[in-house]
């Protein structure tokens, strides 16, 4: 099974959910920037998993990312080099894989990103099949809760069992 896991990160966050994510789906699956996920590295997989971080209560608009950009705050310096994961599914070719979506999110954040990275995959062909995940951050910089990249590992493994099930 070819399977490859999707991100955008600002912080580092996001990125160590989808290498635990592609950890737990098995030796074959490989954690992939938005910048590195194109052509050959998507040819023919059987499952993409997408994530990016919510920002302002949704998926990072471009006019998000510039804010942080001009403002990037008093915590590390975002990483903004590479595509927004919009831009990334807005280019993602026709497909007929299957697909699940996560976030990482602040515990108490209204909104989500993952309904938006679904409906992307969707209207390329991929299907869903899995229930949605949101990762806990503790702070705006992070880092991830407790137990966050093994809850990430395990969903990882559930996702191999389901699309080689299904």
């Amino acid at each position: 099974m070819k399977a490859v896991v999707v991100y955008e990160s600002l912080w580092g966050n996001t990125a160590a959910i989808a290498r635990a994510i592609a950890e737990g789906i098995g030796p074959e699956a490989r954690a992939l920037s938005t910048a590195q996920a194109s052509g050959e590295a998507i040819a023919g997989v059987d499952l993409i998993v997408a994530g990016a971080p919510l920002i302002g209560f949704r998926l990072p608009t471009e006019q998000a990312r510039e804010n942080i950009r001009k403002n990037p705050g008093n915590g590390p310096a975002p990483d903004l080099s590479q595509p927004s994961m919009r831009s990334w599914l807005a280019a993602l070719p026709k497909g007929s894989g299957r697909a699940a979506a996560f976030e990482t999110r602040f515990r108490w954040s209204p909104g989500g990103a993952t309904g938006a990275i679904a409906r992307g995959l969707e209207n390329t062909g991929y299907r869903q099949i899995a229930k949605a995940q949101r990762f806990i951050v503790k702070g705006k910089y992070g880092p991830l809760r407790d137990g966050e990249l093994e809850r990430a590992k395990a969903w990882g493994a559930e996702l191999a069992r389901l699309s080689k099930a299904g």
